[in-house]
């Protein structure tokens, strides 16, 4: 009976360690943009949760041949760097955490969230 309840507390301890690693990695929150398309249609795009420390391709102005995103707004709990060229070249604008949304001037292709502090 011992080794059982032995064995479940370490499998749920286990479980927990797995599930807060994961999570860690991620800035917790959205982060919006926005962008015209070849209509001449505006878009509004949102990351959930977006993965922190790797540069990311935004989806539709992700490449420099075409027109840059614009007016981002960083709901997330982490900060990010925003840049105007793919692959997070370029000009570049820091973002706070859980800041205002930027102006409509400010243009972006990539972005690069801080990796999260371990707890």
């Amino acid at each position: 009976m011992k080794l059982r309840s032995t064995v479940g507390a370490s499998l749920g301890a286990l479980a927990l360690v797995l599930s807060t690693a994961g999570s860690a990695q991620a800035a917790q929150g959205e982060f919006h943009y926005k962008y015209v398309d070849g209509y001449g249609k505006e878009h509004r795009v949102t990351l959930h949760d977006p993965h922190g420390g790797k540069c990311i391709n935004l989806h539709a102005v992700g490449d420099d041949e075409d027109l840059p995103g614009y007016g981002p707004h960083n709901a997330t709990d982490a900060a990010v760097t925003v840049y105007l060229g793919a692959g997070c070249q370029g000009p570049e604008w820091r973002l706070r955490a859980h800041g205002k949304p930027a102006k409509d001037t400010l243009e972006v292709r990539s972005v690069r969230f801080d990796a999260p502090l371990a707890e």
